[in-house]
């Protein structure tokens, strides 16, 4: 099969400006392509995890990536699928944010002389004369078609700053820089970005005579409520001092039913022959689907002993491993008063709730257990000597840990 007709089996493509060409492009490793990626935090999470699948599997297939890190356009922020605006980031901030995802991604993509390249759009955009910029580009916008695109849509009755309607100046700039430097001749993004895509394919056409082409990405869960890389406890990150690999192997474990197969589809590098079979599979078996796809995954981006780790100890906390496995945090003994701590503060520091108001919240609801006993009194506490034999604290039935002092 080849690369293209593999992609939509996955159910990966959502949109293409031009498919016979894209096809061809694709199919002969001919493809030049790039993602951007706006660094908004300081790791990359699961939303962008599938970006980078795409990524890989293009580049597999002998195309050429190119990894945009939006060190520009960070400095704009992205409205589309927002109802605010995003918090305005330092440029110290977005400097370090650059550094951790170029990190990140070099675990992950193929980089070197004739293999994947990571640029910084803010090696271009923040040199910018605004005057030859709007000389240079801005005719070839229509601000009323600019208003129908979906990502202005939304946020029109709330109110859209003038510094986010130019963000689609600055996506089709980029597209457009890419492809006088570095023969950039595709775009691949979320499903969210269309508009965004169109007119970077659009300004290359009419400013250079040449043809490019624009492909989006299914958004797999995003598409359906925005539920990609959300638990209760925040966004699931790639960094596993964000997100534990066992967190991590956690939230695809528990992944829905109806969604467990198009996940392994479409993330994991399974052979499409094998996740066919599973296809018929139900009851009993979609538990084992989503412990192939929480390994598969957990592996790819912690490595492979983390996790048969994380995977042995979730099979411990439902009985089916050794309970040795159980994931420990270590406490500090100088946040002992008294030679006690707060439950609540436990739950905190094993990242188990994001907050103490949580915790209280999960405490009062009888969702938290210590050494299988429920605990409903929020100021309930555990002693050092506890903590140096070591105490199971669990909330709910999926998140537990063993707190051991320092």
């Amino acid at each position: 099969m080849k690369i293209y007709d593999e992609l939509i089996a996955r159910g990966l493509i959502a949109q293409v400006t031009d498919e016979a060409e894209i096809r061809d492009l694709v199919n002969e490793g001919k493809a030049t392509f790039y993602i951007g990626f706006d660094p908004t935090a300081d790791s990359l999470h699961v939303g962008h995890f599938m970006a980078l699948c795409l990524m890989k599997r293009l580049q597999m297939a002998g195309n050429k990536p190119i990894v945009l890190i939006g060190g520009g356009t960070g400095h704009i922020g992205d409205p589309s699928g927002r109802t605010d605006m995003r918090t305005m980031m330092t440029s110290e901030t977005i400097a370090h944010n650059c550094e951790c995802f170029k990190k990140q991604m070099e675990k992950f993509i193929e980089f070197g002389e004739d293999k994947a390249i990571m640029v910084n759009n803010a090696d271009w955009l923040l040199g910018l004369n605004y005057v030859e910029l709007l000389r240079e580009v801005g005719a070839c916008f229509s601000v009323n078609r600019m208003l129908t695109a979906e990502c202005y849509k939304q946020r029109m009755e709330k109110g859209l700053s003038f510094l986010e309607f130019n963000y689609m100046i600055m996506q089709s700039y980029d597209f457009y820089h890419l492809y006088k430097h570095y023969g950039c001749n595709m775009q691949f993004g979320g499903d969210d970005q269309w508009s965004n895509m169109l007119y970077g394919t659009e300004l290359i056409r009419k400013k250079l005579g040449k043809d490019a082409y624009a492909m989006t990405i299914n958004l797999l869960l995003n598409s359906e409520g925005k539920k990609m890389g959300k638990t209760q406890s925040g966004a699931v990150w790639l960094d596993p001092n964000k997100t534990s690999p066992y967190d991590f192997y956690q939230y695809w474990r528990n992944v829905g039913d109806k969604d467990v197969l198009k996940c392994i589809r479409m993330l994991t590098f399974l052979p499409l022959e094998e996740i066919d079979k599973m296809d018929s599979w139900e009851g009993a078996q979609l538990n084992t689907a989503k412990e192939i796809l929480a390994f598969e995954l957990t592996k790819m981006i912690h490595g492979e002993s983390e996790a048969v780790a994380a995977q042995n100890a979730s099979r411990a906390l439902f009985g089916a491993g050794d309970s040795a496995l159980t994931p420990s945090v270590e406490v500090d003994a100088a946040s002992l008063v008294d030679g006690k701590i707060d439950v609540n503060s436990l739950l905190v520091l094993g990242k188990m709730v994001p907050s103490k108001s949580e915790g209280r919240r999960a405490i009062e609801q009888g969702g938290v257990t210590v050494e299988g006993e429920k605990v409903t009194d929020v100021r309930a506490t555990v002693t050092e000597e506890q903590l140096t034999a070591g105490v199971l604290i669990k909330r709910g039935k999926k998140s537990f840990a063993k707190f051991i002092l320092k």
